[in-house]
């Protein structure tokens, strides 16, 4: 009877030992399970690359056509005012702008660029704005502008920032010597660029200063210098 109930005991402890050896760590977790979970994590953490590539696409700036065609608003005289604008690339000289194709009309001479009111002669303009070009760099030009205004008007001579075209100098001829008002004002803007650079010069009447001038200012904010190619 002792040998019987021993023998049980016996069968009883090794069915639990084998029990034992049989059930996985409570933390384990199935291969594939694993596998899956690391996929997921990767596909979440990695945009896909046409993703990626529509980001890039979207925070891209457009840049605008020789030609192109589009409207903008801006304060004349406290007044907003829709403008009509066309932009402008000239290889040759080295610069794009956009102008006011209902109030200028565009003249290119190949060395220079004029944008002259609809109103005037375009043989004996008095509002316009000339661009041209210099081989000499701009503190140069800058003298040489001073040296030929000064004649006639108390010139104020300053470090100026365009919008898209950066630093340069700006010449603002608008008192005569004795401190006066010239008939015709003008503001000269010096443009340094890689080699030489870009004189723009705001000619108006003093009637017209509001009105042209203020046209020629958010003109000059517009140009911006590209590179220049004497045979285009």
């Amino acid at each position: 009877m002792k040998k019987t109930i021993r023998l049980l005991i016996a069968l009883l402890l090794l069915a639990a030992t084998t029990a034992c050896h049989k059930l996985p760590p409570a933390d384990a977790v199935p291969e594939d399970t694993a596998q899956s979970a690391d996929a997921a994590i990767k596909e979440t953490a990695q945009p896909a690359p046409a993703e990626t590539q529509e980001a890039a696409e979207t925070d891209a700036p457009a840049g605008r056509q020789d030609g192109e065609r589009f409207e903008e608003i801006i304060l004349l005289e406290g007044m907003e005012e829709t403008v009509r604008y066309e932009h402008v690339r000239n290889d040759s000289i080295g610069f794009e702008m956009d102008y006011d194709y209902e109030s200028l009309l565009r003249k290119n001479d190949g060395s220079r660029e004029r944008f002259i009111s609809i109103y005037d002669d375009t043989e004996a303009p008095e509002n316009y704005l000339e661009v041209t070009r210099t081989e000499a760099d701009a503190e140069t030009a800058a003298a040489s502008v001073s040296e030929s205004l000064s004649d006639e008007y108390d010139i104020v001579r300053e470090a100026y920032a365009l919008d898209r075209a950066g630093s340069c100098i700006r010449i603002d001829a608008s008192r005569t010597k004795d401190g006066g008002m010239p008939p015709q004002p003008e503001t000269v803007y010096i443009i340094p660029v890689a080699d030489g650079a870009l004189v723009a010069t705001a000619h108006f009447t003093m009637e017209s200063a509001e009105g042209f001038g203020r046209r020629f200012d958010y003109m000059m904010n517009t140009l911006e210098v590209i590179g220049s190619d004497p045979n285009a």
